[in-house]
């Protein structure tokens, strides 16, 4: 993974920070931790939304750029917070969230005050993150276990086993919005260690059509290919939603869910009365260890 894509860690946050000055009943999500836990330098970007002109003006223009990614950014996250919700209360006893970057779900989701929790990210992200807690708690709260790691050079397994991960504990790995940027031996080097997961463990993670990394199809998101395809080169990995059962299969996995962000927008966009578009790019997966 390159320091490039290190640098996006920030940017879910801001938005799920700006979405917090809409009004409650229209709010996608509920995250009152995001504007805390961003480093000072952005805090300012996101203060200025509490002006609903700003505000707006904000939505809009991330829309004209990458349709759908306002909605795809909160309801993804709405749909982890859900699973791994349900998933805690049928005896899940850790969480691994893998490419954590500002995440807050470990401090906000209160069916997780008691769980342990790892979450892995490049040591940049991992020190931001971990002087942000600080600030909030004084301390980092104690259930949450920060890994740095260089995902080019270090063994995650190895990395984790160093900070008090115990393999043998059913886990919730979280994976979300990180596929994209592996390459595929950093793909099946992952796989590699969940491999060791118990039955019964979960696995939600995210990923990014192959035909829109090949290039042979945009689904109106032409933007975007040219920024993280063409120019900075960092989008690398895809997957087709016709081969993720097989896929995960010879990997040990079960599919419960592959689901696309037009559906998860119905699911959590639509009772809040708001019209935003829908990302056709992505879709999330939802899997049981076989």
């Amino acid at each position: 993974m390159t320091q490039q894509a290190a640098k996006t860690g920030v940017g879910p946050t801001v938005l799920v920070a700006i979405e917090q000055h809409f009004p409650e009943g229209v709010r996608i999500i509920q995250d009152s931790m995001a504007y805390q836990i961003l480093p000072p330098g952005v805090k300012a970007y996101v203060w200025a939304t509490r002006f609903p002109v700003v505000r707006d003006w904000m939505v809009k223009s991330a829309e004209k750029n990458v349709p759908g990614i306002w909605s795809g950014m909160m309801c993804r996250k709405r749909y982890i917070d859900d699973r791994v919700t349900e998933a805690v209360g049928n005896h899940v006893q850790a969480i691994v969230n893998l490419g954590a970057g500002f995440d807050t779900r470990a401090f906000r989701l209160p069916a997780l005050d008691s769980v342990p929790i790892w979450e892995v990210d490049q040591p940049e992200n991992i020190a931001a993150k971990a002087a942000g807690l600080r600030k909030i708690f004084g301390a980092i709260p104690a259930h949450t276990i920060l890994v740095p790691i260089d995902f080019d050079h270090q063994e995650l397994g190895a990395v984790l086993a160093a900070h008090g991960y115990v393999p043998n504990a059913k886990t919730f790995f979280i994976w979300e919005a990180v596929t994209q940027y592996l390459t595929e031996a950093g793909i099946q080097a992952t796989f590699d260690f969940l491999a060791s997961a118990p039955v019964g463990s979960r696995l939600a993670f995210t990923y990014v059509r192959k035909d829109f990394i090949d290039g042979k199809a945009f689904y109106g998101q032409d933007y975007i290919y040219q920024q993280m395809r063409v120019k900075d080169k960092i989008w690398l990995f895809g997957l087709d939603p016709e081969d993720i059962a097989d896929f995960l299969h010879k990997r040990g996995w079960h599919l419960l869910e592959d689901i696309g962000y037009d559906e998860l927008t119905k699911r959590y966009v639509k009772p809040t009365g708001r019209k935003l578009n829908s990302m056709a790019i992505e879709r999330m997966v939802y899997a049981e260890k076989i």
